[in-house]
């Protein structure tokens, strides 16, 4: 067995847990603390021998090796933001497109709903293809609803098995979407002093 130094880069902790499966020790490094390592230009040769460097020092802060489940929830965690900033560009241009037909929305996805399915009624003088372009909008918003709602479902599950993420949740003002990544992110509280 070996000390093993990487950068904390993709697929780093797949890498990691790898090599601790075969005894090793491995560490990962931010890649901006290896950074005042590296003597000159930029190779592989000259990174790793930053990373040996750095790898040594008896200050460095390492990064804790993520499990498979916690890299899972995080996954779960990053398409659901991916999903909401969708959802927020498609109701922006569907606002934005309202707006020039000169149907104003107050703020919020439920005014806005209200509002695009009054200019699709039957009452209103839009063309045929305005209206075919807001009901894929409208169903677009929809379908990205459904999306988060059942990556919502995930953290729940999730929540409910974590008793760190249930520990953090009885926080006033942390709810279980931040509850559920701060568990997943911090593996060891004891890393932070205060």
């Amino acid at each position: 067995p070996c000390l093993i130094g990487m950068e904390a880069c993709g697929t780093a902790h797949h890498w990691a847990r790898t090599l601790a499966a075969m005894g090793h020790e491995v560490r990962l490094i931010p890649p901006s603390y290896v950074k005042p390592y590296v003597k000159r230009g930029k190779s592989d040769a000259l990174d790793a021998e930053a990373i040996c460097e750095a790898v040594q020092r008896p200050t460095m802060r390492f990064v804790p090796v993520k499990t498979v489940a916690q890299q899972s929830i995080l996954m779960t965690h990053r398409a659901r933001s991916l999903l909401v900033r969708q959802r927020t560009m498609v109701a922006n241009a569907l606002r934005a497109h309202l707006a020039e037909l000169g149907l104003v929305a107050n703020p919020g996805i439920a005014n806005l709903a209200k509002l695009a399915q009054q200019a699709l009624s039957g009452e209103s003088s839009l063309p045929s293809y305005a209206r075919t372009t807001l009901d894929i909008l409208i169903r677009q918003i929809l379908v990205f609803a459904d999306e988060i709602a059942a990556l919502d479902q995930q953290l729940l599950a999730w929540h409910a098995d974590s008793e760190a993420s249930r520990r953090l949740s009885a926080i006033p003002g942390l709810g279980i979407v931040t509850a559920t990544a701060v568990a997943a992110t911090v593996t060891d509280p004891e890393q932070f002093r205060s």
